[in-house]
């Protein structure tokens, strides 16, 4: 995660596995308004997305609501973070009415930020 070009903007890049194993390097660009707390995404006018603080290191926390869908999702640096890490986004999580967790499956190496 990194600040975007504008001071209004914050920039978060990965290289995701697909299914077949091959990294996908992906980027979204987040937008500030003025006087609000939610952010746009870049490229997705029908999402809306709030960022939680949070006191696991290398991490972030975002509730993302779209046409149809609301979705928690925690991204860390760390391809297995700490325990607390998960916990504390379940607590937050369920507190905003969510019911169900995934947890990803993490049986390989990750991805490269250069593409693997």
């Amino acid at each position: 995660m990194a600040a975007g070009s504008a001071p209004t903007q914050l920039q978060l890049r990965a290289t995701i596995r697909t299914k077949t194993g091959s990294c996908v390097p992906r980027e979204w660009i987040y937008h500030l308004a003025e006087g609000s707390t939610d952010l746009s995404t870049e490229g997705r006018p029908d999402m809306k997305t709030q960022l939680f603080s949070s006191s696991c290191p290398g991490g972030i926390m975002l509730k993302e609501t779209g046409q149809g869908y609301q979705r928690f999702l925690l991204y860390n640096r760390s391809p297995n973070p700490p325990e607390k890490c998960v916990e504390e986004f379940q607590s937050l999580a369920s507190c905003l009415d969510s019911k169900a967790f995934l947890l990803t499956p993490r049986k390989q190496e990750a991805c490269t930020q250069s593409g693997d």
